[in-house]
């Protein structure tokens, strides 16, 4: 199981306790000083099932300085996650990857059950 973070983010401290007051084992992964490449993030998205946008951090401050908000929806996918791979700080945190799945943002039910699954 893989858990990228930010170690500055708050709520990425949060799901840290939470991973380890569940006792569960985790390769510690921080994404600025080990910026996800696009094949992480092309493999990541696609377990995920979710649309891309999801793996943007779209309150961050990188974000919003150059207006992705309007320039995402006309840019192809590669673009995208090439756009993602350039700055940790642009992608949404933390991403907690197992081998079925991968979930940007913590959501304690959502983390449960994935790691349920991934222990089945």
């Amino acid at each position: 199981m893989l858990f990228v973070y930010y170690p500055k983010c708050s709520t990425c401290r949060k799901a840290k306790k939470w991973l380890d007051d569940q006792g569960i084992s985790y390769e510690e992964r921080d994404i600025v000083a080990d910026n996800p490449t696009a094949g992480d993030l092309r493999a990541w998205h696609a377990k995920s099932g979710l649309p891309l946008k999801r793996f943007f951090n779209t309150s961050g401050m990188l974000y919003r300085e150059q207006g992705l908000a309007k320039k995402l929806p006309s840019m192809s996918e590669e673009d995208q996650l090439a756009l993602l791979a350039t700055d940790g700080m642009l992608v949404k945190r933390p991403i907690l990857v197992t081998d079925d799945t991968a979930i940007p943002g913590f959501r304690e039910a959502a983390w449960a059950e994935a790691i349920a699954a991934s222990r089945s």
